[in-house]
């Protein structure tokens, strides 16, 4: 088969097919008495599997799969497709953590009119030790401002509101480290109903690129087959 021949299939160009193949995505290429490549179906196997374990992986990560082997090194391959599922379930475990974090807020915290607090101020609208919240910003929770000339903490609406969300989960018995990665969220998202989207969006992308994980694996098998029944060296850059 040509570039062209192995492009078609996936709408690639034919230049794009030797650019693969010169990064080593593909295995070992014959070529012909005038130079020209010359494809097998081992290789268009190879190129599904890439193109798959993009879906998944990413461009760098599937290639560095595909150069490990066909440099014969499949422990390595191994590892970068384990490492990439143990990241989807952290991911996953994080966002579930945020959804629960969600649903145990009793009620949405009431904003405080007037000018910010002071830490003690805060500290006793919560009926919280000031050193509580001073561990709060430590932990990543908290962000208060600075008094430009004195340098106390002021704890306007947004921090208040973030103290209060802090105290609720507390309670509920949420860790630090869970509640800092809640408020994160909320932040990042733009509040409580956009962190609702937020999070169901979350989900979809989870989902989708576990589908890719394991498209990207049955063709990546399906490839390992062929080399195996190709014989050992088949797919490996000597």
């Amino acid at each position: 088969m040509r570039p062209i021949d192995l492009a078609r299939e996936h709408g690639l160009s034919a230049q794009a097919i030797r650019n693969y193949d010169d990064a080593g995505i593909l295995p070992p290429t014959e070529r012909s008495e005038s130079g020209y490549r010359r494809y097998t179906p081992l290789h268009a196997q190879a190129l599904r599997a890439f193109l798959a374990l993009r879906g998944g992986h990413g461009h760098q990560q599937a290639t560095a799969i595909m150069r490990a082997i066909h440099r014969g090194d499949t422990e390595s391959a191994y590892r970068l497709i384990d490492a990439a599922h143990v990241s989807q379930l952290a991911e996953r475990d994080t966002r579930t953590e945020v959804a629960k974090a969600l649903g145990a807020l009793s009620t949405a915290p009431t904003p405080i009119p007037g000018p910010p607090l002071t830490v003690g101020e805060l500290a006793r609208h919560l009926d919280l030790h000031p050193a509580t919240l001073r561990t709060w910003e430590t932990e990543g929770i908290l962000h208060p401002e600075r008094d430009r000339t004195t340098g106390y903490r002021r704890y306007g609406p947004d921090c208040v509101r973030d103290a209060e969300i802090a105290r609720q989960l507390r309670r509920g018995g949420y860790l630090l480290h869970q509640v800092a990665q809640f408020l994160d969220s909320l932040r990042e998202a733009g509040g409580a109903d956009a962190l609702v989207v937020f999070l169901d969006s979350w989900q979809s992308r989870l989902t989708a690129r576990s589908r890719n994980l394991l498209t990207g694996a049955a063709h990546l098998d399906t490839y390992l087959d062929l080399l195996d029944r190709s014989g050992p060296k088949a797919g490996q850059v000597t």
